[in-house]
């Protein structure tokens, strides 16, 4: 565990995304406490210093309420929703850990994302690798392509909100994105060199495009499509200096879910068959 009071950014930075995909997975459900910062510093292998100020990030991204002498509670969680019949919708409810689980119980997967960031993506990779290990599915075949901007488009957000030209945002970012695509991708490739997987393709392509929202797409079946929010809150630095900043929040945005049935007529089918197109269209322009 860490000595108190110092607090390593990589570290920080795990602990943020390992709490993110709790709350995102229903881990730590909708108004449920968080464990003590004692016990999260204990399980986690950080200090307690590295607890609060991760839990201090989440506050200021709004996923949890913390009150001295009451811990910290969980005020938001990922919203997906969907247009679809309940009689229709996964069995394991709608959250975007479970229906990226159910897409890599298929024998052939594949998976078209376009984000801001890989964060999210890679948390829920990593969950299905850990999976695939501990042999609960078996795919034949994974293939991920992941659209993502171009890192040097002068993108509106993140910015500083009283210094737009301030490029420590961006560069956090850009720092945050790279980090996460070499996790998922090493993720991934090592199921291939291990065997796990005979056949596993990962492409990455850059947009000249700033994301207005974020696209999941399923096996050419199913979409999760959700416009991003722009808010203001906190940004903790890795010098510790705390700015302002206008910012899109990945695992906060609502999603809706839309499945391709029988009917080539359905809003589902025509929703995903048209964002599938839109999505092999960019893809593709982006090769030329």
């Amino acid at each position: 565990m860490q000595a108190e009071g110092h607090t390593d950014p990589h570290e920080f930075q795990r602990i943020a995304d390992e709490l993110r995909g709790r709350m995102a997975d229903g881990t730590y459900p909708l108004r449920s406490f968080l464990p003590s910062q004692r016990d999260l510093a204990e399980e986690l292998g950080v200090s307690r210093d590295t607890v609060q100020r991760v839990l201090r990030e989440l506050a200021g991204e709004g996923w949890i309420e913390s009150r001295q002498g009451s811990g910290s509670r969980v005020v938001k969680t990922q919203r997906i929703q969907s247009p679809a019949p309940r009689a229709t919708r996964s069995r394991h409810g709608l959250r975007l850990g479970s229906l990226i689980s159910e897409a890599f119980e298929h024998p052939e997967v594949t998976v078209d994302v376009y984000t801001l960031t890989s964060q999210t993506l890679d948390v829920h990779i990593r969950l299905q690798v850990e999976r695939i290990h501990g042999g609960y599915t078996a795919p034949q075949r994974i293939a991920l392509r992941m659209l993502l901007p171009d890192a040097s488009l002068p993108m509106p957000y993140p910015r500083a909100k009283d210094d737009q030209h301030d490029p420590r945002l961006r560069e956090r970012l850009r720092v945050i994105t790279e980090r996460h695509t070499a996790s998922l991708l090493s993720a991934l490739n090592d199921l291939r060199t291990e065997g796990l997987v005979p056949s596993v393709d990962v492409q990455i392509r850059h947009a000249p495009l700033t994301p207005a929202f974020k696209l999941y797409l399923f096996n050419a079946s199913e979409a999760l499509h959700g416009a991003y929010e722009v808010i203001e809150r906190k940004i903790m630095l890795d010098s510790d200096e705390e700015i302002t900043a206008l910012d899109v929040l990945g695992l906060g945005a609502t999603l809706t879910h839309h499945v391709a049935d029988h009917d080539p007529n359905s809003s589902g089918s025509v929703f995903v068959e048209s964002m599938q197109k839109w999505f092999d269209s960019v893809w593709n322009l982006l090769a030329e």
